[in-house]
């Protein structure tokens, strides 16, 4: 293109605000080494690496989907689309995923620290972005999840209990002695299982009986539950490895390694077409991991500080950060909210 830069892809083409994107393309940088121009619309982002043939740029806040560009000594890029999450709410404490319920609305804590009571320990969050206190009395909120009637289970790493929450945010204990409660998620039969930070996964049938499910090795903060095909629980647990790996765990029991080498897995999902979503570190970009059935990762949302997500109607995903939650527009079918039988 005589010397002008030329976009030829960009990686991955979904970011939060301070997320970093991998552009490749060519002369993407003067030959004298001055840093090139990239911007989002209107909104200049940083430049944290740049070459001849790749930069990697990070997306600014009051970034906005559309069209990028990299400009180098005053000649511009052909134009290449990227999507950025929208803020929905900030000042938050969420620790795992947040939850939808039937009709849209959204769910999410303000955890603390162990220990901490905090004056709202969950928002809601209304399809108009509108936040209101639900839940008050509850320390160290931490997962959430819903049946198939929309009632709200949560689970406190606090005291080992996990509470049942009514419609008007009135809530109750649903069972207790659960160790260091965290991740929570429901099968297609409704039986409950959480996962207890010092390596066990409880499961709760629905007469409220609690078994030990399985047992994994001990996590430096939470468990994070999700079902996948064939029945088959999923969790991460971050450990202080680099190279942690996200388990399956078959209807007996049995568990098996379904990938190995995140950092830090947290929050997970998946989609109808059976891959699976990972808030997590992959060669040292953080955000959300996409596996397929097959075991092939890439990154396919870039974003710092991410916990949690969940998918929202209408291929839109709502992401979490440890203080903030985003809404991003995005072309993926996710699985239903409530669990199908």
């Amino acid at each position: 293109m005589n010397g002008h830069p030329s976009i030829d892809a960009i990686e991955p083409t979904a970011s939060l605000p301070g997320g970093e994107i991998r552009i490749t393309g060519k002369s993407l940088r003067a030959p004298e080494l001055r840093q090139p121009h990239v911007r989002f619309g209107e909104v200049e982002g940083g430049v944290v690496i740049s070459a001849s043939d790749f930069l990697v740029a990070r997306v600014p806040e009051g970034a906005t989907s559309g069209p990028l560009v990299v400009s180098v000594d005053g000649a511009a890029s052909n134009p290449y689309d990227v999507n950025v999450a929208v803020p929905m709410a900030e000042n938050l404490h969420p620790v795992a995923n947040p939850a939808l319920d039937l009709e849209g609305n959204l769910y999410v804590t303000f955890s603390g620290s162990r220990g901490q009571k905090v004056p709202v320990a969950i928002y809601k969050i209304d399809t108009n972005y509108n936040v209101q206190p639900f839940v008050m009395e509850m320390m160290n909120a931490t997962g959430i999840a819903f049946d198939r009637e929309g009632m709200m289970y949560v689970s406190s790493r606090f005291d080992g209990t996990v509470y049942r929450v009514a419609p008007n945010g009135s809530i109750s204990s649903y069972a207790q002695g659960l160790g260091v409660a965290t991740g929570i998620a429901f099968d297609g039969e409704e039986n409950l299982y959480v996962g207890d930070r010092s390596g066990t996964i409880f499961k709760i049938s629905r007469d409220r009986q609690i078994f030990v499910y399985t047992t994994l090795e001990p996590s430096v903060s939470a468990y994070h539950l999700a079902f996948g095909p064939g029945g088959n629980l999923f969790v991460t647990g971050p450990t202080t490895s680099s190279y942690d790996a996200v388990h399956c765990v078959n209807p007996q029991g049995e568990v098996s390694t379904f990938y190995r080498g995140l950092g830090r897995p947290q929050g997970l999902a998946f989609d109808n077409a059976d891959n699976l979503y990972v808030a997590a570190s992959l060669s040292g970009r953080r955000g959300i991991v996409k596996i397929t059935p097959q075991g092939e990762a890439s990154l396919a949302i870039a974003g710092q500080s991410l916990v949690g997500m969940a998918f929202a109607p209408g291929r839109s995903v709502v992401l979490a950060t440890s203080s903030s939650v985003y809404h991003l527009t995005w072309d993926v079918d996710g699985r239903p909210l409530i669990p199908l039988p």
